[in-house]
């Protein structure tokens, strides 16, 4: 019941997240580190990836028993990957919408992104750790 609640606040907030990129890559560009090539496709992609894997999140066990582990896994690896444009945003202080965030935002922002690995592997059934499954 409650990683049924966490995948599904996972997959909105991942699709949200994918429109986003999509519709408005303007700020996302912004943050990109200038050594990823291709910044605008792999803003579009991440979005892309986003809106999959929430998708992914979603489909049942027993349409597709693989889908929601992939979709996990893929949105972990997708946390990880995009994970040096949160610093790069954080330490080259780059206002988003003509705003300057502080370390208030950036500090816990940077911290949480393991907790957002764990929740989509977790949420995605990939993983039971730390917790025990039951006979």
């Amino acid at each position: 019941m409650i990683r049924t609640g966490f995948r599904w606040l996972l997959a909105i907030f991942y699709f949200i997240a994918g429109v986003a990129h999509l519709r408005s890559p303007v700020g996302f560009l912004a943050i990109t580190p200038d050594w990823v090539p291709f910044p605008a496709e792999v803003v579009a992609f991440t979005g892309i990836a986003e809106i999959l894997g929430a998708i992914g999140l979603l489909i049942p066990r027993t349409v597709i028993g693989w889908a929601r582990p992939a979709a996990g896994i893929g949105l972990a690896l997708y946390a990880v990957c995009v994970w040096p444009a949160n610093f790069n945003h954080a330490f080259n202080n780059i206002p988003m919408g003509g705003v300057t965030a502080s370390w208030w935002y950036h500090g816990p922002r940077l911290l949480a992104q393991p907790l957002i690995i764990w929740l989509a592997l977790w949420a995605g059934e990939a993983i039971n750790w730390p917790f025990r499954q039951r006979a």
